[in-house]
């Protein structure tokens, strides 16, 4: 389990997508390798990978055929730069939010709004990932925690702070980026929730929500 508070921008050192039976990642790790080992789990880019060898402070990791089909992560290269989060300690405090490195689906970047040092950056997504949003709940992007700004037709947007443009890659975004994107597990439980409840084709509003005792 991850916060989506980013450690660090760590440098891929080479990169095997692979075939139908996966491919593997290098990454280094730089300082965080000191308290890294085999086995643990870290969000490359939001992905939960498992350290399958550590030489130095070079992390290797196994990409697996779901993994490259749901994640940006075979189209990175030698020179790519990726977010890294190791996994939270139980007594860590949850700054962001809970973030599982499951990536739901991709998304790409269709404006950035500069504001000064904050910007307004627009994903486009597929309508199943906006119906798991909500505004002002959370997302993660690129292992990223943010906030849902606004929601549109076929994409939302959120505002970032400098903080998060200046220790993120989100700082180096571009329009036409693909990300990874995970929607906020709490939103997943409570619509998975009501779709049980509620009949077959039946539409949920706030009438049938006081209907139901919500």
């Amino acid at each position: 389990m991850f916060t989506g508070l980013i450690e660090a921008v760590c440098g891929v050192k080479s990169v095997s997508p692979g075939a139908a039976s996966g491919g593997s990642l290098a990454v280094d790790l730089g300082a965080l390798a000191q308290d890294s080992r085999t086995g643990d789990s870290i969000a490359v880019n939001g992905v939960c990978l498992t350290i399958t060898r550590l030489q130095g402070t070079i992390a290797a990791f196994g990409l697996s055929p779901e993994t490259l089909q749901r994640s940006t992560l075979g189209r990175l290269g030698p020179s790519s730069r990726v977010n890294i989060e190791r996994a939270m300690r139980p007594t860590d405090r949850l700054g962001g939010h809970i973030v599982q490195g499951h990536v739901d689906g991709i998304g790409t970047i269709q404006a950035i709004k500069r504001l000064g040092e904050f910007a307004d950056i627009e994903f486009a997504v597929e309508p199943e990932l906006l119906e798991q949003m909500v505004p002002k709940g959370s997302v993660a992007v690129e292992g990223v925690s943010l906030t849902v700004a606004g929601i549109g037709a076929g994409s939302f947007r959120v505002a970032a702070i400098p903080e998060t443009l200046n220790r993120t890659t989100l700082g180096n975004a571009y329009i036409g980026e693909r990300v990874n994107i995970e929607t906020d597990i709490l939103v997943k439980i409570v619509r998975r929730q009501l779709e049980a409840i509620l009949p077959p084709q039946s539409s949920l509003t706030v009438e049938r929500l006081k209907q139901m005792g919500y």
